[in-house]
């Protein structure tokens, strides 16, 4: 009988055994440096007296959730409605799906979400995306609560001026089977000043027209330090942030010893002295670069050049490395990757552990929950 291999035992099997013992690739998250990332970021949160939401889609985990949670976050942003259901099925009532939903299949998904949770609430930024949500709404017996997207500098979604929120606002408020909750931005990273002035200007239109805007919500990991700069918001969102990584250490949010995911890679060539070849391409890195030159930082070698990726190897130019130092065939390294949120919907399970010993084996419960 063949041996069986280290990674198809029982999830609850690993736990207590070394990182040693998983087949490579593999993410695995340190606990300490997560926890760490929960903690700092939630004192920050309660320092300065907002509700902190955090964005599932970077674990996408509800364990992970219910940790975060527990530490004082006051519900969830899910991106789409799949990823919703996820949590909903957990138990998650406070629900909020920041995209723009459209089409009678997804409508219709989503009536039946908001039917079985208290507080979901979703975002739209146009006339059409209302008028679907009013039609598939107007008679349900609880109404949609639905926040205007602003586009405060991101450059993504949203309207682009205070008066067009306060004009589709208006829209809601006289729509059938919606409520109106209030607004939403994600802006770019350190525009605090502009999404302030954004959100004032807004909010006083508002106010003059006798229409409440209960929540504001601010968002985004790189700069959320600088949350108290915008007074105006009443809640903060961030999802990268419980992981962190390459990209978010660059920007400033933290440094790369607070990156809690690393994805071990196992060396499987060495075809020259100055390259290496491993076992983790594009479908354990991710290929997203965001503006660097290489696919991930390796931790044990950081002078290695993670130069390219295929589907299944990743190469490494060791030409800056001493010869004594670089790798060899049968070694492992970790990578601290440019997108963590990406890699999560690359594995079907996180592996944690604490000193390198494996504590916990958790599925990726809403992998592949894209639409």
């Amino acid at each position: 009988m063949a041996q069986q291999q280290p990674d198809l035992a029982p999830d609850d099997a690993l736990v207590g055994k070394p990182l040693s013992a998983l087949s490579t690739p593999q993410p695995v998250i340190d606990e300490a440096r997560l926890a760490a990332n929960i903690d700092r970021v939630q004192s920050y949160m309660d320092g300065i007296g907002k509700r902190f939401r955090p964005h599932i889609k970077t674990h996408k985990i509800p364990a992970l959730a219910r940790q975060q949670e527990a530490a004082g976050a006051l519900g969830i942003n899910c991106q789409k409605i799949t990823e919703a259901e996820v949590f909903a099925d957990a138990g998650f009532q406070d629900i909020l799906i920041t995209f723009n939903i459209l089409g009678s299949d997804k409508l219709e998904a989503l009536g039946a979400l908001n039917d079985r949770i208290s507080d979901l609430k979703v975002v739209a930024d146009s006339e059409t995306t209302l008028r679907g949500l009013s039609e598939a709404f107007a008679g349900h017996a609880r109404p949609l609560q639905v926040l205007v997207e602003c586009d405060t500098g991101g450059g993504r979604c949203g309207v682009q001026s205070p008066a067009q929120a306060v004009s589709l606002a208006e829209v809601i408020v006289a729509a059938p089977g919606l409520v109106f909750s209030g607004l939403l931005t994600y802006p770019r990273a350190h525009g605090e000043t502009e999404t302030e002035a954004f959100f004032a200007e807004a909010l006083a239109a508002l106010a003059d027209k006798g229409i409440d805007c209960p929540i504001r919500s601010n968002g985004g990991t790189p700069s959320l330090f600088d949350a108290h700069k915008v007074p105006s918001a009443t809640e903060h969102r961030a999802g990268t942030y419980i992981y962190s990584d390459r990209a978010m250490a660059r920007a400033g949010h933290g440094t790369l010893q607070d990156c809690a995911m690393h994805i071990l890679a196992t060396v499987v060539s060495r075809p020259t002295d100055t390259r290496a070849v491993i076992d983790a391409g594009s479908k354990a890195l991710t290929s997203d670069l965001l503006g660097f030159q290489d696919f991930g930082h390796v931790v044990e070698v950081p002078d290695a050049v993670i130069t390219g990726l295929s589907e299944e190897h990743g190469v490494l130019d060791l030409s800056n490395v001493s010869p004594d130092a670089r790798p060899q065939i049968g070694d492992r390294i970790r990578i601290i990757p440019n997108h963590t949120c990406v890699v999560s919907n690359l594995f079907d399970r996180m592996v944690f552990h604490e000193d390198g010993l494996i504590t916990r084996v958790l599925p990726v419960a809403a992998r592949g929950r894209v639409w």
